[in-house]
């Protein structure tokens, strides 16, 4: 099957400028690459047919016994001409590598026209994690922390270049910059990070004293951290530019704060609201009255015990929960009566106990009664 023209191929005029093919090529080859045609069988056929015709036209060499000979000049039958092999393995990679990063950029996060194909030099410092406990009083109240962080910091020797006496760093000699190296393996070419910048495009001749060059020393920071009122375990609070210092003069990265609410010895926390087990004689559960309770501001309000109250009888004090932690708004705090059976009775008591369960009657306990009515039921129909 005869060759198709090159300049058709790329869809170019005969004798085009450099910038224009290799802008149609560039086109071309996003258009074609197999990986975005898994449906088209010809994609790869004719993205091989694109980098062949590329290939040759960027070549000013190649591209001038093109224009004379045609496809002849590379068929090995033009005595003089410049021997080539269009398509072949060396120079598809060589073509290819050219519009590697057009292809991927989007997906690897490159930008043309910038040093080290847009890696900054300066790159921003790590975000930090510190894990801060309270207490549920101070949850409610909201308050301020004076916190300690280990982190880097800017060097002060250097103002974060990592060059003594603050020069400035120069290009690196094996990158030009690029902060990355490029190796052919077999068809493709294969892109690493520089070995002697680590990626960073630049190399510091005179590395400072104080930071060997790295523009960031560690040291213990205090800061100042404001809670408020109404967080939970797991909430998240961000200091935007209190991380770990860029390297070489970046930008310093964040620190995040992450709230846990220790436990209560009295209250348990449900979002917004508060729960207390108090526990109750059975005198006083029986005949009702009032008793005192705690509240999570540190005061107290009283509480009515109805008449014979049982026990996981909840009773509900409005208002007294838990802020809203963003907003209006108040958690409710709800008393749980737990009725406690008296123990080490003295011989009197138990007597009066006996004397009080005999005088009793079936409307007394009317719980225990419907139970063992039930029980009852139960069995007999078991026995039939």
């Amino acid at each position: 099957m005869a060759k198709r023209d090159y300049y058709e191929v790329l869809g170019v005029a005969k004798g085009a400028p450099a910038d224009e093919i290799k802008k149609a090529y560039r086109k071309k080859a996003k258009e074609l690459h197999p990986d975005r045609n898994a449906d088209n069988p010809d994609a790869e056929a004719q993205f091989k047919e694109a980098n062949e015709a590329y290939d040759v036209l960027k070549d000013a060499d190649k591209k001038a016994a093109y224009d004379r000979f045609g496809h002849a000049a590379f068929d090995g039958g033009m005595g003089g001409g410049p021997r080539a092999n269009p398509g072949g393995q060396g120079d598809f990679a060589s073509a290819f590598s050219d519009v590697f990063e057009d292809l991927f950029g989007d997906f690897m996060g490159g930008q043309r026209g910038r040093p080290g194909g847009g890696r900054n030099r300066a790159s921003r410092g790590s975000d930090l994690r510190y894990n801060l406990k309270i207490s549920l009083e101070e949850a409610h109240s909201g308050l301020t922390k004076q916190i300690t962080v280990p982190a880097s910091v800017a060097c002060d020797s250097c103002d974060g270049t990592g060059s003594e006496a603050g020069a400035e760093p120069t290009t690196c000699p094996t990158c030009s910059g690029m902060g990355k190296v490029r190796a052919q393996q077999g068809f493709f070419t294969v892109e690493r990070t520089c070995p002697t910048c680590s990626g960073m495009g630049q190399i510091v001749k005179n590395p400072c004293r104080t930071c060997g060059g790295a523009g960031r020393t560690e040291k213990e920071r205090a800061l100042s951290v404001n809670i408020p009122a109404g967080v939970e375990t797991g909430t998240r609070i961000r200091l935007s530019g209190e991380g770990e210092a860029g390297l070489r003069g970046g930008p310093q990265g964040d620190l995040y704060i992450f709230v846990e609410v220790a436990d209560h010895p009295l209250f348990q926390r449900d979002g917004m609201d508060l729960f207390c087990r108090v526990p109750v004689s059975m005198v006083s559960a029986a005949l009702g009255g009032e008793i005192e309770v705690p509240t999570i501001d540190g005061g107290r309000s009283r509480v009515r015990v109805p008449e014979g109250s049982q026990s996981g009888r909840q009773m509900r004090l409005r208002g007294k929960g838990m802020p809203a932690l963003r907003g209006p708004g108040q958690g409710d705090m709800y008393i749980e009566l737990q009725i406690e059976t008296p123990v080490n009775l003295t011989g009197d008591q138990r007597e009066l106990l006996k004397q009080l369960d005999e005088s009793l009657k079936k409307s007394n306990n009317p719980n225990a009664t419907g139970f063992f009515d039930k029980v009852k039921t139960f069995w007999d129909s078991i026995k039939e």
